[in-house]
């Protein structure tokens, strides 16, 4: 019988993953990643806030660190409890949510919300990715602001390798790429080694240039979207990192 379950939904992956977006490299640039952030959504200590994909806390906890009020919403349970744990440590009142981000929806709820990391565009159905942004959009406040963070077409087509490998912490990973469906979607091949085993995932991301990004935001109501090249506010030109959307409800 053929596995029928999406990759996004494969908590095998997520597991294998771990280990990288755990890194100390992420963790220490949490903090400027959120300060940055919060500079774009432009809102206060208490205001309440949603992390949309929010995996297991890395900008969740330190928003809430900053005095704000969180709901962080995700659909691994590994990562959620982990981001608890992480919390409770630290003396931290956050709600955590397990939801598909097609489904969660809060009407007028939030002062700001953040999508970060390219945890955008998972899904085949590009309606899915509508219903999205439709349910950040509902969520918002009236003139709140949301601020996505992913990789953009055009960095990706600048720096574009067919393939290349990491390290941490004794984990190895093999990524595979390959731009399909005239460079609208990428398809990846993750290989793991982690103690001597060998497992294999296959992923497919949509992929979106600045102006699809904005048009897409623009269609479910969103206004005055501006694009930068890094959370830090950075132009997005051919030096670019980063594809960063800020938009207003």
């Amino acid at each position: 019988m053929v596995d029928q379950t999406a990759w996004y939904e494969d908590d095998r992956l997520w597991e294998f993953w771990e280990t990288f977006i755990m890194s100390p490299r992420l963790m220490d640039a949490a903090p400027a990643d959120a300060e940055n952030a919060l500079k774009l959504l432009d809102v206060s200590p208490g205001s309440a806030l949603l992390d949309l994909c929010c995996g297991y806390g890395r900008h969740t906890i330190e928003f809430a660190r900053r005095g704000y009020k969180l709901t962080g919403v995700d659909r691994t349970t590994r990562y959620l409890d982990h981001a608890r744990r992480r919390a409770a440590d630290a003396d931290l009142d956050i709600e955590f949510v397990h939801d598909d981000m097609r489904t969660f929806r809060r009407p007028e709820s939030f002062d700001g919300a953040t999508n970060l990391l390219t945890s955008f565009g998972y899904f085949d159905n590009p309606d899915d990715d509508r219903r999205v942004l439709d349910n950040i959009h509902a969520s918002l406040k009236p003139g709140r602001r949301v601020v996505m963070e992913m990789v953009g077409k055009e960095v990706l087509a600048r720096i574009y390798q067919k393939r290349d490998w990491v390290e941490w912490d004794g984990v190895y990973c093999l990524e595979e790429r390959e731009p399909i469906d005239n460079w609208s979607r990428l398809k990846l091949r993750w290989i793991f080694v982690k103690d001597g085993k060998v497992k294999e995932f296959h992923l497919t991301l949509r992929l979106y240039s600045a102006s699809e990004l904005t048009s897409l935001l623009t269609s479910v109501g969103f206004h005055g979207v501006r694009i930068y090249g890094g959370l830090d506010g950075s132009p997005y030109d051919q030096t670019a990192h980063r594809l960063v959307a800020l938009a207003a409800k």
